[in-house]
């Protein structure tokens, strides 16, 4: 029993000694293998993938209103060319950027229709490569339709969308991607609303020649709900 029980003590005992030989070493494998769960589960989440096609962002993405980080690099009259900046791991952001391939998002303002004024107004407030906000709205086609903000000092944010409102240099328009009947499209298309009649109010921009009653006229004339109904009320009388 003795001899059993030296030997199971010279066999721990060599154990331990190549344990503490080869510390660097297991110390290095533990680190590989936190590494390659923390990769697979960034990969899973997508959460490292680059998007430079508004089809390559997944659909739970775009319900869930994920708002994602990109550099700016053109402005048209649609509204913003972006490319997506990929959550990074620090000690490995060389290497993804090697797996990373080359592309644009099209990212429209959603809610607004842009006048020309409107545009050139982003062309002097933006600068070339400033990083933005974009949250997910809608997917039309080959554009996003979200909300833009962009930083303005260290704490502060301003949300292109309302801005541009509040300035003058566009129309609120219906929001694309997102279910008129839910609470999310309402609370935001208020907000767009707010910011127009601020503009209103002011005569700012688009609407310096134009009083707020001439304004709701020419939306009503426009509405296709009153287009419609002045149709049939026309084909009524004709019958």
């Amino acid at each position: 029993m003795a001899e059993r029980g030296s030997a199971a003590q010279r066999s721990l005992s060599r154990i331990s000694d190549w344990a503490d030989a080869h510390l660097s070493l297991l110390r290095s494998l533990s680190a590989g293998m936190a590494v390659a769960g923390v990769l697979v589960l960034a990969r899973s989440l997508r959460v490292t993938t680059k998007f430079t096609r508004a089809l390559d962002i997944p659909k739970e993405f775009v319900e869930k209103n994920v708002k994602l980080r990109g550099k700016l690099r053109h402005i048209t009259e649609e509204g913003l060319e972006v490319e997506h900046i990929p959550i990074s791991i620090p000690f490995l952001a060389s290497f993804q950027r090697k797996w990373q391939s080359k592309g644009l998002l099209r990212v429209r303002l959603a809610g607004v229709e842009l006048a020309p004024s409107g545009v050139a107004w982003l062309q002097q407030e933006l600068k070339p490569n400033q990083i933005i906000w974009f949250q997910l709205l809608g997917r039309e086609d080959v554009a996003l339709e979200c909300l833009v903000l962009v930083n303005k000092g260290r704490f502060l944010s301003m949300c292109l969308n309302e801005e541009i409102l509040s300035q003058g240099l566009g129309r609120t328009v219906r929001i694309e991607g997102l279910h008129h009947e839910s609470h999310l499209y309402w609370k935001l298309h208020k907000r767009l609303l707010r910011a127009e009649f601020k503009a209103l109010k002011k005569r700012k921009g688009i609407w310096k020649a134009e009083s707020y009653s001439e304004s709701i006229q020419d939306r009503m004339s426009n509405n296709k709900l009153v287009q419609t109904l002045k149709r049939f009320v026309s084909w009524l009388r004709s019958s």
